[in-house]
């Protein structure tokens, strides 16, 4: 052994045992690392989740509104049954069907309040709606599948702090229009070579403070086509112009602003 080389009662090294006490560190670190980084990629991934099922309660309650719209537009016709529960029981019932989710099942979910918060705001909007939509001789009542959609997410974000919104290059609305991501997805969206109806998401900040980015495209549906269709440039029943879009061409998107939890 070399002069001045100490050994241990363990025989090893001074040198070796301070290798191995460094080796330990490390990996005690990289263990602590691990442990932080799993619990958050879990989390990233339920919070993923859980917009692609905001989304879809937002898409069923535009559906359901979508049906209904003839009657709701009916001048001839008072109480037309369209009402807060009719409304959130179709939502609800078609959500279980399509997401395997009974909302009125407490922990079905890991998100299931978020889920149920969505379905309360559906029904306080409809609450609302129900002076105009059972006026008397009024036709067009104003209250279409996009407005139901933009004050179910004015709603939820006032419960949350969670932002779901309608956005559209095209948009009609101020309130929808798209800000600096909105915008690139959309241009995405609408690049020929993007598989139709792919989702995207992104970590990002907003505000200055980390947020989940997830959007949904959509597509003009013969419903649509009332409002937004052919001719181009010709007054709808609202005023606006029209668009000139065709089955299929894309409408727009349906954006999540997630704040990091």
């Amino acid at each position: 052994m070399d002069v001045g080389q100490h050994t241990s009662f363990t025989g090893r090294t001074q040198e070796e045992s301070v290798a191995m006490r460094m080796t330990t560190t490390v990996l005690g670190t990289l263990l602590a690392g691990l442990v932080f980084i799993l619990p958050n990629l879990a989390q990233a991934d339920q919070d993923l989740e859980t917009a692609k099922l905001l989304i879809k309660m937002v898409e069923l309650g535009r559906g359901v509104i979508s049906e209904q719209q003839t009657l709701i537009n009916d001048s001839t016709r008072g109480d037309k049954g369209v009402t807060a529960d009719f409304v959130t029981s179709q939502i609800a019932d078609r959500f279980k069907k399509q997401a395997n989710i009974d909302l009125a099942i407490p922990n079905s979910h890991p998100s299931i309040k978020l889920l149920q918060t969505m379905l309360e705001s559906q029904k306080e909007v409809m609450d609302g709606a129900q002076p105009m939509i059972n006026k008397q001789g009024v036709g067009f009542k104003a209250f279409l599948p996009a407005t139901f959609a933009r004050r179910t997410g004015a709603a939820f974000y006032k419960k949350t702090g969670i932002q779901v919104k309608l956005t559209s290059i095209a948009y009609r609305y101020d309130g929808n229009k798209p800000d600096e991501f909105e915008q690139e997805v959309l241009q995405v969206f609408a690049d020929p070579k993007t598989p139709k109806g792919q989702i995207v998401s992104r970590a990002s900040m907003v505000n200055g403070k980390p947020a989940l980015r997830v959007m949904k495209p959509e597509y003009a549906g013969p419903s649509c086509l009332g409002c937004h269709g052919t001719p181009k440039g010709e007054r709808d029943i609202t005023g606006m112009r029209k668009e000139g879009w065709n089955e299929g061409d894309l409408a727009g998107a349906i954006s999540v602003t997630m704040p990091a939890r």
